[in-house]
């Protein structure tokens, strides 16, 4: 089954990008790669858990559905495990359709992030987000603003803007697999329950 095979290869390209979103904001809890004494200091955007939650674990089910779609019949249909393995890549629409869901939560969340710019301790300071809609992207003097932690800028760019980017491809994915289990669905070499007798003859 080609659509199947297809879907396993979508399933094996999620898994690491999942893993790399899980880690990418596990390190955004450490500007700068430091520590902070306080939770108020880390950027609003990292508590909102894009790369955990949404392009992370949401990530892995649709994953894992992808990767047993090649052998999984759902015990068949009338005896016919082609009609089955038809109705198998019609669950992957729904599937594909929460990593999407999931990816898109995580894009958005990062471009918010990368547009807000991070929270710091300005030259004043005071812990505050000093940057204003994205103006830091095209001056880099403007990161000066941020005396503490040290280096908090281009940290948060760099792991945002992954995230960004992997999440993107995330949903991509997904909406190919979407498309693939649609061509799955309709185009399949059967007949299904009602057309078809319980041996698979029409």
């Amino acid at each position: 089954m080609c659509s199947g095979s297809f879907a396993k290869c979508l399933g094996i390209t999620l898994i690491p990008l999942a893993v790399l979103c899980v880690l990418a904001n596990i390190l955004l809890f450490f500007p700068g790669g430091k520590t902070v004494s306080n939770n108020d200091y880390i950027s609003e955007e990292v508590w909102y858990f894009g790369g955990i939650l949404g392009s992370g674990l949401l990530m892995i089910f649709p994953a894992l559905v992808f990767l047993g779609l090649k052998n999984n019949d759902c015990c068949g249909c009338c005896g016919n495990e082609n009609c089955g393995k038809r109705f198998a890549m019609f669950t992957s629409i729904i599937f594909a359709a929460v990593g999407v869901v999931g990816a898109g939560y995580s894009f958005i969340v990062s471009a918010v992030a990368i547009n807000h710019g991070p929270k710091c301790k300005t030259t004043d300071g005071n812990w505050t987000y000093p940057f204003n809609n994205g103006d830091y992207l095209s001056s880099h003097s403007l990161w000066n603003a941020c005396a503490e932690p040290q280096d908090v800028v281009p940290w948060n760019l760099t792991l945002f803007s992954l995230l960004l980017i992997m999440s993107g491809m995330e949903a991509v994915l997904c909406a190919v697999q979407g498309l693939n289990g649609l061509v799955g669905t309709l185009c399949g070499n059967c007949g299904c329950c009602g057309c078809c007798g319980g041996d698979g003859t029409v």
